[in-house]
């Protein structure tokens, strides 16, 4: 934030006013951001630390998709890894926001698995923490219920899991899971969360739910015949963001997309080139608040929504 409001104040030339309004905070906390900025030598005639592309690029994401806030991080190359640097990026951005009485719900994937290196450990009061995905059974390195109830112990808070496979045989015995078997508790929870935390899959054959077992390579294949470029939640979309039909809708024990709507803070964190229809999809169709990834795939993402500016 801080940086974002010394690019706004000198590059932008916004008043400080504006700025508050823009951030959501008061001016005085602008005063505080620029003077900080200034003590730390990120400001002289320009923004230290080569990260002018990066802050350009996270407000044009912001205003072409409505954002709150979009942290872009750099890369060496587009075909870098860049999951570490977005992993550190997303521990280090929920570490400052979980606050006594937070209700989160949290996906799944390596890059959040990875951010629990960067997130600080220490007990926060009245915090629940809610799996978003069903996948227990699969004891693997990259597990939904894993990822919960370790994120969940950092902040010593409550964790409740989905107690199930993350996809099951029919749409019976999804409903007998929730109804009949207490993971409706699960279900309404979800419903009260204040912040989401989620990825964004592609169809790559090498993806984590493929490497690992967690869904079968025909429903992979099957979803790319009919145009999905991306999951999140094993929700599989197209580039326009509308939900594929396909009988698996109704096997997936995961929280239904619609219900993280009403999450105040929704935030996607993805990236790699690779993924940047993925990603253009997911930002269609969870229109979330917030969004971390890296510089390459924010430039991609801007190119396929059809900017020319970059």
């Amino acid at each position: 934030m801080r940086l974002r409001a010394a690019w706004m104040y000198f590059v932008e030339e916004m008043t400080q006013n504006d700025i508050a309004t823009q951030l959501g905070v008061g001016r005085v906390t602008v005063v505080r951001l620029l003077s900080e900025a200034r003590e730390r030598n990120e400001v002289k005639f320009s923004i230290q630390g080569g990260l002018e592309g990066c802050v350009e690029l996270a407000r044009l994401l912001e205003r072409r998709f409505q954002l709150d806030e979009a942290i872009v991080v750099p890369v060496s190359t587009p075909q870098a890894d860049a999951t570490i640097p977005i992993a550190a990026a997303t521990g280090m951005y929920v570490s400052e926001l979980v606050e006594p009485g937070a209700h989160i719900g949290v996906g799944w994937g390596r890059t959040l698995w990875e951010s629990l290196a960067y997130m600080n450990d220490a007990t926060v009061p009245d915090v629940s923490v809610v799996s978003l995905l069903g996948g227990i059974t699969k004891v693997k390195h990259f597990n939904p219920s894993e990822f919960a109830w370790r994120f969940s112990n950092l902040f010593q808070a409550d964790c409740y899991l989905m107690t199930a496979p993350a996809i099951v045989d029919s749409a019976a015995t999804r409903k007998a899971l929730i109804e009949k078997c207490g993971l409706g508790e699960v279900f309404e929870r979800a419903r009260d969360l204040n912040v989401v935390l989620v990825s964004v899959g592609d169809l790559d054959s090498q993806g984590t739910p493929y490497r690992y077992g967690f869904v079968p390579d025909a429903l992979r294949s099957a979803m790319v015949e009919q145009g999905a470029v991306g999951e999140i939640l094993f929700n599989y979309f197209d580039a326009d963001g509308k939900i594929l039909k396909h009988p698996i809708n109704q096997c997936i024990m995961s929280v239904p997309l619609s219900t993280l709507e009403s999450a105040q803070r929704r935030i996607i964190a993805s990236g790699g080139v690779n993924k940047a229809e993925a990603l253009l999809g997911a930002l269609r169709l969870l229109k979330p608040s917030v969004l971390i990834t890296d510089e390459h795939a924010a430039r991609r993402v801007l190119a396929l929504d059809g900017y020319r500016g970059t």
